[in-house]
């Protein structure tokens, strides 16, 4: 550390890249030097280290983006040969925010054609595997993104879901996902497909990853630590979805719903015709 108060910041820089010098290490090196020198007081007017040390808790992370995100000077094509070399003149909002908040952009993920299928099959540009291989179809429509995450090639995706697009994905592929509340983040330079419905939603490995990076798009991040569910009332509607359910997945559900209740929330199941 003590060499790095005389190299170059092209050489930081390098060192940065090259996996040689931690970034947070390095800053923190020089925040201690400024308010630790004898003349850093008659230097600096003011140190700034909550602005020096990280953008966000997923700051420099690198992030997967399903292709229907404006990108800018990046073709965003949703999946369709109608929109074949469509490209934006500038970033989706979230896509922008995210940026603000140190993600890295590292791709866009093929998706169902124009986000019109929860199976994830697009016979026109490419139809992304499911992690439990074979002739599984990923869910969809945020399918690349799904298999982006459970096949290690991003550790976090940002999809769309209109009527379980982001769902649906994650749970076949043994994922996260999480659907805000429509309109808590902004849907600007984002394809549309029913904008009253339409919302931008994370794939993530656990509960953790999918509440920073509702924070990081925008939205107002959950505390987990010491969260509550004592006093919510949950319905669950007895419809066609939990027809021939099958044995795994039921179990698996209705014991979900136990340890809600459990936890203090109020479950009512009630027909919906």
């Amino acid at each position: 550390m003590s060499d790095w108060t005389d190299m170059s910041a092209a050489a930081l820089g390098r060192g940065i890249g090259a996996g040689q010098i931690d970034p947070v290490a390095l800053t923190d090196h020089y925040l201690d030097a400024a308010s630790g020198h004898p003349a850093g007081a008659d230097i600096y007017a003011r140190l700034t280290p909550d602005r020096a040390r990280r953008l966000s808790p997923l700051d420099g992370v690198p992030v997967s983006w399903k292709d229907l995100f404006d990108s800018a000077g990046t073709a965003t094509e949703a999946g369709t040969a109608m929109l074949a070399g469509r490209v934006p003149a500038q970033d989706a909002e979230v896509l922008r925010t995210a940026t603000d908040n140190g993600l890295i952009c590292l791709g866009k993920t093929h998706m169902s054609e124009i986000a019109f299928s929860g199976l994830g099959v697009n016979p026109v540009t490419a139809t992304p595997p499911n992690r439990h291989g074979g002739d599984l179809a990923p869910g969809g429509s945020s399918s690349g993104a799904a298999a982006s995450v459970a096949l290690g090639l991003a550790p976090l995706a940002i999809g769309s879901d209109t009527g379980g697009s982001v769902r649906l994905p994650a749970a076949w592929n043994d994922l996260v996902g999480f659907k805000p509340t429509h309109g808590a983040l902004p849907l600007d330079g984002v394809v549309p497909l029913v904008p009253s419905f339409d919302t931008v939603g994370p794939l993530a490995r656990n509960v953790e990853d999918a509440a920073l990076a509702f924070g990081a798009l925008g939205g107002a991040a959950p505390a987990l630590d010491g969260a509550s569910i004592a006093g919510a009332r949950l319905l669950i509607c007895e419809t066609v979805a939990l027809e021939a359910v099958e044995d795994g997945p039921g179990a698996a559900f209705e014991a979900a719903a136990a340890r809600l209740a459990q936890a203090g929330a109020t479950v009512d199941t009630r027909p919906l015709p």
